[in-house]
């Protein structure tokens, strides 16, 4: 460990992707940032490409866990999130391998929790709706989606599916990331909701978010119906005191 900050990165089939935005990660020169890559055995190589980048780097930045397979977005973060503590960082974030989430805004949400926050959530919607190239129908269903969240569960957030995030190691420590429930959306919701309930301060970063240029989304059905029905078992969840 060379930082005091991991960007843990989950993958699958990102092959055209994985090199180009550690290497733009590692090259930040504000602050120094280390990669945590979780990869759920992608047929596609991701897992060597990683693995042939520390061994012709000798780069102790660089560190990868190798899943047996496809097991969810919210696993990957959790194990993530497990080996980050164990290995002492105090400022944990998540951050998408395509190039949607930009390096250069890890930045500021990392010093936002250095200088006054809990957690800092990279937002899309803080500041009017910043997403570009996306089907205008996606951005809808995004940007409502996290009205409909924000609603159903009084959080004053306003990109709640938001999955570009900083945490302080003291908010991970306060979850009990045994009973985090959700894998897709949900678990981004889930993870603040949580944070919220506990009572830790949670501030927006305005970001742009970029589709992807290259490889193929992981968005499904699947994931937006397990958001719609999570926000309200996460309420109900909180009501009778579970959260």
């Amino acid at each position: 460990m060379r930082s005091d900050s991991v960007v843990i990165i989950p993958t699958y089939n990102e092959i055209e992707n994985i090199e180009a935005i550690i290497t733009a990660v590692l090259g930040l020169n504000e602050h120094d940032f280390d990669v945590l890559v979780v990869d759920d055995n992608s047929p596609d190589g991701t897992a060597a490409q990683v693995e042939r980048m520390i061994s012709t780097r000798s780069d102790e930045r660089i560190s990868i866990i190798k899943r047996a397979g496809k097991l969810g977005l919210g696993t990957a973060y959790i194990e993530g999130f497990r080996w980050a503590l164990e290995k002492g960082y105090e400022y944990v974030i998540e951050m998408d391998a395509d190039f949607s989430h930009r390096p250069s805004d890890l930045i500021p949400l990392q010093q936002a929790c250095a200088e006054r926050v809990d957690m800092s959530i990279g937002s899309r919607y803080v500041s009017g709706v910043n997403v570009v190239n996306w089907p205008i129908g996606r951005v809808l269903m995004s940007y409502f989606a996290s009205k409909y969240v924000k609603l159903i569960t009084g959080m004053k957030v306003h990109d709640t599916t938001a999955g570009f995030v900083c945490y302080r190691r003291k908010v991970l420590e306060a979850i009990d990331l045994s009973k985090v429930e959700f894998k897709g959306y949900a678990f981004q919701i889930e993870m603040k909701f949580t944070a919220f309930k506990k009572g830790f301060k949670i501030e927006e970063v305005p970001i742009v978010f970029v589709n992807r240029k290259l490889g193929t989304s992981k968005m499904s059905g699947g994931i937006f119906s397990e958001a719609l029905w999570g926000v309200v078992k996460l309420r109900l969840r909180s009501i009778f005191g579970k959260i």
